[in-house]
């Protein structure tokens, strides 16, 4: 072989050998595993006679229904989440406020004991409402204001500021007892004054004190005791309903209104009424002494404006509140002693009566009472 034909040779080998280089020799795109050509190509999802355009498409709004799918479930999840730490919130900024503003009852708004005025002043104690154990007005609360306000030096006399129409028998006893006590000891007068009504059991209280004063137009007296309710026999006879009592006592379920009140119980029924009248009747006349009137009708129940009541020694004089302070004191002022209540008891307390009358229960233990009807 000649020269010029090995140069050839040599020319074409190096011709081949850059245009394919041999594996290992450091290029990026020889080196490395082989790839297989595929050899079929993964049909996208759609009808065959659809063009890649359309099917690439179909693919991209499917992408985008599963999005927006995620999306709106992520949304819910978020509102959700937001709506109890609403309501977590909510109850802890209930239970604050609650707690401020029971604090800032007890420390500036509710009165204590030492801190009575100085000041020649009329001390006064509120009667308001139906007399009850589980009323506002009941024994204990008003027995601690009348006290209150007795051993105060600087009140030149107590005042029950009355304006209801009985209660109780045994709350209205309670009450007029205490105050025959402190009028007994003759350290200050007891005044009663009888707004829109002062009656049964509310009269009751009132004629323990050393004088009585109402308005021409008060309603005073009532001198009674009562008992109502109701017969269903007959309604459940008709109805066919079997009314089912078991006792141990066979008068135990004497005042049943689905049984008939026969007379022997009638009569027993009545001479308990006629002995608390009589009690009644007794404590008014120690109260009142010979101011009262020898009317038949003074004790038979009836209700008499405070001009007639005047006329039959019920009350002693036709005032208001302010005349009395003026009277007393020489200015319409006065101080009330009477117990706050609670907010929260006081809620409660208005919540229970209200359910009460709802379904026709009383708002007082006791069958018997000194109340106006």
């Amino acid at each position: 072989m000649s020269d010029e034909q090995q140069r050839g040779g040599n020319d074409s080998g190096s011709q081949a050998g850059d245009d394919f280089p041999e594996k290992g020799s450091g290029d990026r795109w020889t080196d490395g595993p082989e790839v297989a050509q595929p050899t079929q190509q993964r049909p996208l999802p759609g009808a065959e006679s659809d063009d890649a355009e359309t099917l690439r498409e179909r693919q991209r709004l499917a992408q985008l229904e599963m999005m927006d799918r995620w999306v709106g479930g992520v949304l819910t999840e978020q509102r959700r989440t937001r709506r109890w730490k609403l309501f977590f919130r909510l109850m802890i900024l209930v239970i604050v406020l609650v707690s401020v503003t029971t604090t800032v009852y007890r420390v500036f708004l509710a009165e204590p004991a030492s801190s009575l005025p100085s000041q020649r002043h009329l001390a006064l104690v509120e009667v308001h409402g139906v007399i009850a154990s589980d009323a506002p007005t009941n024994a204990e609360r008003v027995i601690k204001g009348i006290n209150r306000a007795w051993s105060s030096e600087s009140a030149v006399a107590v005042v029950l500021h009355i304006d209801s129409p009985g209660g109780s028998p045994v709350q209205s006893q309670r009450i007029y007892s205490e105050i025959m006590r402190l009028r007994e000891q003759g350290d200050k007068p007891i005044i009663a004054v009888i707004e829109d009504i002062g009656a049964s059991g509310a009269y009751y209280i009132a004629s323990a004190a050393d004088d009585i004063v109402a308005s021409p137009v008060s309603l005073v007296g009532s001198i009674g005791v009562i008992y109502a309710g109701f017969g269903f026999q007959e309604a459940i006879d008709q109805l066919g309903i079997e009314r089912r009592v078991v006792t141990a006592g066979e008068n135990k379920a004497f005042l049943d209104p689905f049984q008939p009140l026969d007379d022997d119980i009638a009569s027993f029924w009545q001479t308990v009424l006629t002995q608390t009248h009589e009690q009644f009747i007794d404590d008014v006349q120690a109260g009142r002494g010979d101011r009262l009137s020898d009317s038949p009708e003074l004790f038979s129940g009836l209700i008499w404006s405070g001009e007639q009541a005047l006329e039959l020694g019920l009350v002693d004089q036709l005032a208001s509140l302010e005349q009395v302070a003026r009277d007393q004191v020489g200015k319409a002022e006065w101080q009330n002693y009477t117990p706050r209540l609670d907010p929260f008891e006081r809620l409660t307390r208005r919540f229970t009566q209200t359910a009460a009358e709802l379904v026709g229960l009383r708002n007082t233990h006791s069958p018997l009472h000194f109340k106006a009807q």
